[in-house]
């Protein structure tokens, strides 16, 4: 039987963090599916083409990814209704801390209600266990150094659309 996961996020952008996350998964499911999202909770500094964009190649640029890894995108409808369209029974979560768990708890529950998709949580490298996506941005727009905490092609693209 084949094991299809989700890895849900926004990705705004991606990283360290997130690639260590995918690169589990990916070791623990047949095919990974990295979904882009749309969080009407958030404001985003990049459209999600560019998110998909720099997602795609900070996978094909690190060695260490496995090959069983799609970049999609879903912006209408639920999270779940993607997952019963792909055959995944599965989401896979990121959480840096207690805070991530009660946010993410009545999602698992709700998720679980509505199409039987359970979610399995991972906790980071502790390298990367203070990162988020909204800390790399004001870091980033203060003009601050953030190659530590992302893929190169996103440090790249940070580097050249900073203002002068």
């Amino acid at each position: 039987m084949s094991s299809i996961a989700v890895v849900p996020g926004s990705f705004d952008p991606v990283t360290l963090g997130h690639l260590d996350v995918i690169r589990r998964a990916a070791a623990i499911f047949d095919q990974v599916h990295v979904l882009v999202v749309h969080n009407p909770g958030k404001t985003a500094m990049l459209p999600i083409s560019e998110r998909m964009n720099l997602l795609q190649k900070s996978i094909d640029e690190d060695s260490t990814m496995p090959k069983n890894i799609v970049v999609a995108s879903w912006s209408v409808g639920l999270l779940v209704d993607y997952c019963t369209e792909v055959g995944a029974g599965v989401l896979v979560k990121g959480i840096r801390s207690q805070i991530d768990v009660a946010y993410e708890t009545p999602m698992v529950l709700m998720n679980r209600s509505l199409a039987k998709v359970e979610t399995i949580f991972l906790l980071p490298d502790p390298a990367h266990a203070h990162v988020s996506s909204s800390l790399v941005r004001q870091v980033a727009a203060l003009g601050g150094d953030v190659s530590d905490y992302v893929p190169s092609a996103v440090a790249r693209y940070l580097d050249t659309t900073r203002p002068a």
